[in-house]
Parts: structure tokens; C-alpha cells; sequence
């Protein structure tokens, strides 16, 4: 990737999973990586170990992106230890799979607070630093939940679908300062989490994609460097879905319904 030499990132929810894997890629391509967490302090230290041992520069970085206080504090620190903040990669987000009856306010509140409201004031706090070096890159990692849902994603997926329209809005209103706003749209990759569940099988399930497999963070990480270099100055606003042909399947992430 050219272009990305020395520039500073700052990428959430990068203690492991796709955000894990974005912030290893721009980090190869010689980005200086911030490494933000919650709970995943082993896992996003480890990360920055390995990445300071390869002779590249990173920082682990603890915030909750739905706390506003937290995330200016975190911005302030990335800038001040980079020089500033030249790529921000809003990635953290949580994914509860509820029952429609079941989920509460509680519950909706902390999606919605997390995946959206995290993704508008990371922005917010990182554009005065973008504006300062005369332009900048915000990619969002939204999810194919934000198009085409499963049962249980209720406020997974508003706050998927929120986050295009963010990026749209974003990229509108940031536009006159050369900040360009793109989103890249996930389908089922596999992390960490997968793990856990009892019924998952990755070659089951990459039979049912198109190209044959499920993705990796390695699928999705060229994008969103592509998106931060200048080669994609004339970008933004868009949303791009990297899910191996997945959503080109009619009724492909429809659970079939039982009518009671």
C-alpha cells in the first residue's frame, strides 16, 4: 500500500478479531497503530508486543468507545504519543444474538451506545487533528446485518444500518476538510468468538458462500489500507461488502419462519 508510511492510526476494538487483523495489516505498511480495547488487555498487549518486535510502532490503548469522557481522553493520549491522528478505523462494536422479546433497554442501550454513538464520537474527537493536517481517512466496519439479517440481530443490525447512513452523513459533512468517510461491510468471518459456539462449523458454513469458505481479517484488512491511502482520495461515503459473494444468494441469512 502506498502512502501509509508514517501515518498514525487509531483502530478500536482492535484487541482481537477483524479489528486485530487491520490494525497488524496497517501496521506492516508501516502505520503507526494505536490498539484500543476494553476487556481484551492480554490479547491487545500481546498484539503490540509482537508488532513492536517486528520494528514496527504501537500502543495498547484501554477506552470504552460508548463513553464520550473516555473516548476524548483516548484520542488526546493517541494523538499526543503519533503526533497526531491521520486514520481512525472504527471497528469496536458487540453483537448479542436476543430474541426479539427478549431484549431490553439495557441491552439495546449498550448496542446502540457502543456500535453507533462509539463510531460518531471517535470521529468527532479524531477530525479537529484530521483537519489539522489537512485531511484524513475514517473507515467504519459495519457488517451485512446492516442490509440482510438473521433472527435475534434486532439491535445489532439498527446499529448497522445506522452506521451506513452515519457514513453517508459523515462523509457529507466532512468533506470540505479532505476527511473522507468510507465503511466496509463484513460477512461471516471467522474470530475468536466463533470458538464458543457449540454448533458453529466453518466448512459448513462456507458451503454456503459463493467462493466457497468463510472469510478471515485478512479479508478484510486490504480494504479498509486501501481506503486509508491517497489512491482512494476520490472515495467516500460508501459502503463496501466484503462477504464472498454471500449476500448475492436470495434469502441466504433468512432462518426459516414458523408461523405461530
Amino acid at each position: 500500500m502506498k502512502n501509509l508510511a508514517g501515518k498514525a492510526a487509531l483502530v478500536t476494538g482492535a484487541g482481537r478479531g477483524i479489528g486485530s487483523g487491520i490494525a497488524a495489516y496497517l501496521a506492516g505498511h508501516g502505520v503507526k497503530v494505536a490498539v484500543n480495547y476494553v476487556t481484551s488487555a492480554a490479547s491487545a498487549n500481546a498484539l503490540v508486543q509482537e508488532l513492536t518486535a517486528a520494528g514496527h510502532e504501537a500502543m495498547a490503548i484501554q477506552a470504552d468507545v460508548s463513553d464520550v469522557a473516555q473516548v476524548k481522553s483516548m484520542v488526546e493520549q493517541v494523538a499526543q504519543a503519533f503526533g497526531g491522528i491521520d486514520i481512525l478505523v472504527n471497528n469496536a462494536a458487540i453483537d448479542p444474538v436476543v430474541d426479539f422479546f427478549e431484549v431490553t433497554e439495557t441491552l439495546w442501550d449498550r448496542v446502540i451506545d457502543s456500535n453507533l454513538k462509539g463510531t460518531f464520537f471517535c470521529t468527532q474527537a479524531c477530525a479537529p487533528y484530521m483537519k489539522r493536517a489537512g485531511k484524513g481517512k475514517v473507515i467504519n466496519i459495519s457488517s451485512v446485518h446492516g442490509n440482510t439479517t438473521m433472527h435475534g440481530y434486532a439491535a445489532y443490525a439498527a446499529s448497522k444500518g445506522g452506521m451506513n447512513a452515519l457514513t453517508r452523513q459523515l462523509a457529507l459533512d466532512l468533506a470540505p476538510l479532505r476527511i473522507n468517510v468510507n465503511t466496509v461491510a463484513p460477512g461471516t468471518i471467522e474470530v475468536e468468538k466463533y470458538s464458543t459456539f457449540g454448533w458453529f462449523d466453518s466448512e459448513f458454513e462456507g458451503r454456503k458462500i459463493p467462493l466457497g469458505r468463510i472469510g478471515t481479517p485478512a479479508d478484510v484488512a486490504p480494504l479498509v489500507a486501501f481506503l486509508a491511502t491517497e489512491e482512494a482520495d476520490y472515495i467516500t461515503g460508501q459502503v463496501f461488502t466484503v462477504d464472498g459473494g454471500a449476500s448475492t444468494r436470495f434469502f441466504y441469512y433468512s432462518d426459516p419462519v414458523v408461523i405461530e
